[in-house]
């Protein structure tokens, strides 16, 4: 899914975090269900050689209303071979492949109120994203490394995705060399009596995993893992990561362990006090979540620990395991409280600097894709960028706002008691409003009126006199905040640098036009609008990058036009942006278009040499162009400039030095690998 790697992790992170996250995943899913899914009990066997699965899934039902159809979303790859009832009777059940989807029809109609049970036996190949829910994206994959069946990838009936809160028992058996970890208390269990079923191995082992409580224990991760436990603070962690990564399994336990704590002062305790951190192939998502579990790919568990990804997933242990959204409208109560507690902890790690630079990401995010209100954001498909900027990047931001506007203390109480008593429940917005009233003492409906039911983000300007107060009293500055939204209200911190003493005030700032008085002892030299990014605000570097966001997003789909031109409307806003100029040479690269490529990068190095990478990367670029036209003089001279950048960005030097050593080959097939 992820194609663009290498340098460009600030300028994009918030967008892989959106797009591949799977608090959002998979698209098309009913948001609301005819029926409720009580408890699953699954079996299921696994012959990780051929790639297969045989599995059984008994599922109690709850009607909602008066039920004769039930539909539920199967990975398009798994053969239903029968459907029963209770009493053993085959139903009739149609696929739709379209949603993944399939429609069971009941021999009786389940009155209002009452319960059920279906069983569902099917088995199938699943090692493709070919027919997967979300296309192009692996959520499951059987394999002898490594195997993972993602609640997201609808391995088993699944109702409602994300909403519909459930239990399970889930019995899975493995060749006897694998470990499989998933949710809730682990046992040995005994083989499930499934006809045909094979791990394609003389010996096997069941694994038992049953999680009591209401929520989304589906998915399974199993494989051939070290076990790395500690019991500090009182919680029981487990790190299961691949040999290559063993050596850094004591680090990332230490950091895990210190956003749980961090976590738990915000919040309160978590469902449980037990965590299961495993390592997930390069081949699906950057991580995931499930109850007592959080995934990361191989690709982010690295030497420097990448605690901002282990921090998303943890708080996902609060916003998605315990509390969740009653509606895909609902979405940002988890998916923008998980990337705000990320923002948090990094502030705690890296202090006020560690944060701006996550607001910066956050409000370029929500700003990428500002096109439907929040309270309306179900409307959207749940995979697209649309709905994820929505749900985690603008939701991250108005937790952030509302902070500001409540104040630090008055905003963790709200926290806390939101934690506390939706604990093991669904949500909506208006509950949040309601809590956060309380805790405040007063209406906030103006607050989240402008931020869930309109769209856009203003952008201030000011100007202002500066006039002396007599009998050496100091200074009056005298202006006005001006911005395009007629109906915008809020605080906005004016910060007044002096020959003295450098001054704040909090102004209101209502309408279209807001004026100001400051009086100062010294004279004012610089009057600066939220200089601490507390609100989401418009500005030209905003606007800019989230041209390149949209644009990267594009050049992820094959939209080559499409990011190409977004590219060219941030060298409108910047015509010096070397982050701009190295895009556009990234797809010309991707293209083929050599020399069209060579000029971007050349625009690049001429550029203003934001971010400082661009010019390392720019002249390795330069130099697999020469090595492709087969010009090694001038290619080993820009990999000798980028020696003497000394800027290791992503292994830059490494890079440089092995193609001195050795010339670049464009890879076989045709497929040059430009993107950083």
């Amino acid at each position: 899914m992820c194609v663009l790697a290498r340098p460009r992790r600030r300028e994009l992170i918030s967008f892989v975090l959106l797009a591949v996250s799977l608090t959002s995943l998979p698209a098309r899913a009913a948001d609301k269900s005819r029926f409720h899914v009580d408890d699953y009990q699954i079996d299921a066997v696994l012959n990780p050689h051929d790639h297969k699965i045989k599995a059984r899934a008994k599922v109690k039902l709850t009607a909602l209303e008066d039920l004769n159809i039930a539909t539920f979303n199967l990975h398009n790859d798994l053969r239903l071979s029968k459907v029963t009832d209770a009493a053993g009777k085959t139903l009739t059940a149609e696929r739709v492949p379209q949603d993944s989807s399939v429609r069971v029809s009941l021999v009786k109609t389940v009155a209002k109120g009452d319960s059920a049970t279906l069983t569902f036996e099917y088995e199938g190949v699943l090692d493709s994203a070919d027919d997967s829910p979300v296309p192009g994206l692996k959520l499951t994959a059987i394999n002898d490394d490594t195997t993972y069946l993602l609640y997201a990838g609808y391995w088993f009936p699944v109702t409602a995705y994300g909403i519909d809160r459930f239990s399970a028992t889930i019995n899975v058996t493995v060749p006897a060399h694998m470990t499989v970890i998933g949710s809730g208390n682990v046992g040995p269990g005994t083989a499930p009596v499934l006809k045909g079923a094979s791990t394609g191995s003389g010996e096997s082992k069941t694994f038992s995993l049953k999680y009591d409580k209401a929520s989304f224990p589906g998915t399974i991760v199993a494989g051939d893992f070290g076990d790395y436990s500690s019991t500090e603070a009182g919680i029981d962690l487990h790190l299961y990561f691949k040999p290559l990564h063993k050596d850094l399994a004591a680090a990332y336990a230490e950091t895990a362990v210190k956003e749980l704590t961090y976590f738990i002062t915000l919040y309160g305790p978590p469902a449980s006090n037990v965590l299961r951190v495993v390592e997930l192939p390069d081949d699906t998502v950057p991580s995931a979540w499930a109850p007592e579990l959080a995934g990361l790919a191989s690709r982010g568990i690295t030497q420097r620990t990448n605690y901002r990804l282990l921090a998303n997933a943890i708080a996902h242990q609060w916003w998605g395991v315990s509390v969740s959204p009653a509606s895909r409208d609902d979405w940002w109560l988890q998916d923008g409280l998980a990337r705000y507690s990320e923002a948090r902890y990094v502030e705690s790690a890296a202090g006020s600097a560690g944060l701006q630079e996550m607001v910066k990401d956050m409000s370029v995010g929500a700003l990428s894709y500002d096109t439907v209100p929040m309270s309306q954001a179900g409307k959207l498909d749940l995979f697209s960028p649309e709905f994820q900027s929505l749900a985690t990047d603008k939701g991250g931001m108005i937790v952030h706002m509302l902070r500001w506007v409540v104040g630090d203390q008055k905003f963790d109480q709200t926290m806390r008691d939101f934690a506390s008593q939706y604990a093991g429940k669904t949500v909506t917005s208006d509950d949040f409003r309601n809590l956060a009233e309380k805790d405040y003492g007063d209406k906030l409906t103006w607050f989240f009126s402008q931020w869930l039911d309109s769209t856009g983000a203003p952008e201030f300007k000011s100007k202002y006199t500066i006039y002396r107060l007599g009998n050496n009293k100091g200074f009056r500055s005298v202006g006005q905040i001006t911005q395009d939204l007629d109906l915008f209200r809020m605080p906005v911190e004016l910060k007044i640098d002096t020959d003295g003493k450098t001054e704040e005030k909090r102004i209101d700032v209502v309408g279209t036009d807001s004026a100001f008085t400051v009086d100062t002892f010294g004279r004012p030299r610089r009057i600066t609008l939220d200089p601490n990014n507390e609100l989401l605000k418009n500005s030209s570097d905003i606007k800019l990058r989230a041209s390149l966001q949209r644009g990267a997003g594009m050049v992820q789909q094959g939209d080559m036009a499409g990011a190409l031109s977004e590219f060219n409307k941030a060298l409108e806003i910047n015509k010096n942006s070397s982050l701009a100029h190295y895009r556009i040479a990234e797809v010309f690269f991707l293209q083929h278009n050599y020399q069209a490529s060579a000029n971007g990068y050349r625009d690049c190095l001429n550029g203003d040499g934001d971010p400082r990478w661009t010019e390392v990367w720019s002249h390795i670029q330069l130099g697999k162009i020469f090595d492709i036209t087969g010009q090694r003089e001038r290619a080993t001279n820009e990999y000798r400039q980028a020696l003497q950048t000394n800027d290791n960005t992503q292994g830059a030097l490494d890079e440089a030095r092995r193609y001195l050593q050795k010339p670049y080959e464009q890879p076989k097939g045709g497929a040059a690998n430009g993107m950083q």
